[in-house]
């Protein structure tokens, strides 16, 4: 069975950092691309970041220079360093894994960025 938990969502003042975390299980996971999702309230989910198998790295131009993600294959853990925060990144975070046609997702963290 297919799982991948995010965590590390929160409440967080403008200009400051998270880190996400998405633990995969029931998966050969170093095979997988790894991406990060997020959903606002009343829009499209939109992909924010990914990293292939081989960690090669692509993201969405509104978070290049203050995002990174990143892979431990030993941990099956796919992480998400968020710098930088605008309130227009308040979100909800979705991990997902793809290999070809084989696609699952998580159940998504709540990102707040307000003061």
């Amino acid at each position: 069975q297919v799982q991948l938990v995010e965590s590390g969502g929160g409440l967080v003042q403008p200009g400051g950092s998270l880190r996400l975390s998405c633990a995969a299980s029931g998966i050969a996971f170093s095979l997988y691309d790894m991406g990060w999702y997020r959903q606002a309230p009343g829009s499209q989910r939109e992909l924010v970041a990914v990293i292939t198998s081989g960690g090669s790295t692509n993201y969405a131009d509104s978070v290049k220079g203050r995002f990174t993600i990143s892979r431990d294959n030993a941990k099956n853990t796919v992480y998400l360093q968020m710098g930088t925060l605008k309130p227009e990144d308040t979100a909800v975070y979705y991990c997902n894994a793809r290999l070809v046609m084989k696609i699952a997702w998580g159940q998504g963290t709540l990102v707040t960025v307000s003061s």
